[in-house]
């Protein structure tokens, strides 16, 4: 299977990786401007990178505080995971991190689900709170279920299965996408959650809208398993580009600082540089490489350079890589790196 080849392809990539940070700091950021959009919540990459980064020359929109949000939620549901295997607690935890307050699985009637527009309601999810916990066992139940089904496919399945129940008031859609990422780390797919898995159906929502009423309408399973597939294979390919278009960067930089600037730690500097896109005299100072006032001159003349970007943020002064950047901003767009 194209699918599975792919993921482990990319799995194996993350693994050799002698310093993960870059995917573990920025693709999760870009799950999250990605399935925050789908659910038209609007915020730019720069602008969430930047607040992550507490880079932000301006105050931060309530979207990319939204945004945000969903990186915590999918932190916090890894270190779940780290304690206790997949649950339908895990969801009510990602959730609540989601929405910023303590959510609890519906227990009025009335949820709408269909075009706002022309007030067609498409769908009516399960009601009532006794009925929705029954629901969800059986969705835990299946999760945990040995069944020979191949774990993608479960995947597909469990999927359909969350947005169907749709067992919050608000959230589900982004809940739902957390839980796909937090899938593949319970089933050993994947080591870290570094699959931009929401960039494609965001570039692909009206057929992954499609495929979810396919099912409910006409129980098209076979349609939407495969754009799960699909979403899967392209995403993990495009994601190992991601890997090898950073790596080769930041040998790039290693040899263009080890070439102008031989008397300065190159490998070191260049994996800072290529750690995050927004650097500080702090972070040179944090990892032990040098004093402060000497990290400032290092920095400082890379900025020269050309190697990094010096821009001012308040009292603070922080070093861009704008060309790390770049590949990030390609790959979250649809063309890919």
């Amino acid at each position: 299977m194209g699918a599975s080849r792919a993921l482990a392809a990319l799995d194996m990539a993350c693994r050799r990786l002698a310093d993960p940070s870059l995917l573990i700091n920025t693709v999760p950021l870009m799950e999250a401007q990605a399935s925050s959009e789908i659910e038209n919540i609007v915020t730019t990459n720069d602008e969430l990178f930047r607040a992550a980064n507490n880079a932000a020359s301006a105050p931060v929109t309530p979207a990319t505080k939204e945004a945000l949000r969903y990186r915590a939620a999918l932190r916090e549901g890894q270190q779940l995971l780290d304690q206790r295997p997949l649950t339908a607690q895990t969801a009510v935890a990602v959730c609540n991190v989601l929405m910023g307050t303590a959510q609890r699985v519906r227990d009025q009637p009335g949820t709408f689900i269909g075009n706002p527009a022309t007030g067609e309601q498409i769908y009516s999810p399960p009601e009532g709170r006794d009925l929705i916990w029954a629901k969800l066992s059986a969705w835990e139940r299946f999760l945990h279920d040995h069944h020979d089904l191949d774990p993608l496919i479960a995947l597909a399945l469990l999927h359909y299965q969350f947005e169907a129940i749709h067992p919050f008031f608000d959230g589900n859609g982004r809940t739902g996408r957390v839980l796909n990422l937090l899938f593949l780390m319970h089933s050993g797919l994947l080591s870290q959650p570094v699959l931009y898995l929401s960039g494609y159906l965001l570039e692909h929502r009206s057929g992954y809208y499609a495929g979810l009423l396919g099912v409910t309408a006409e129980n098209r399973w076979e349609d939407w398993i495969c754009f799960i597939l699909a979403a899967v294979e392209s995403t993990s390919k495009n994601t190992l580009r991601l890997v090898d278009a950073v790596t080769a960067h930041r040998e790039d930089l290693e040899h263009r600082i080890r070439q102008r600037f031989p008397h300065l730690p190159a490998a070191e500097l260049s994996r800072l540089m290529t750690a995050q896109p927004y650097i500080r005299i702090e972070t040179v100072v944090n990892a032990e490489l040098s004093q402060r006032q000497t990290a400032a001159r290092w920095l400082n003349v890379l900025a020269e350079e050309g190697l990094v970007r010096s821009e001012r943020v308040g009292r603070n002064r922080i070093f861009i890589n704008t060309a790390l950047l770049r590949i990030l901003f390609s790959a979250s767009s649809p063309s890919g790196v």
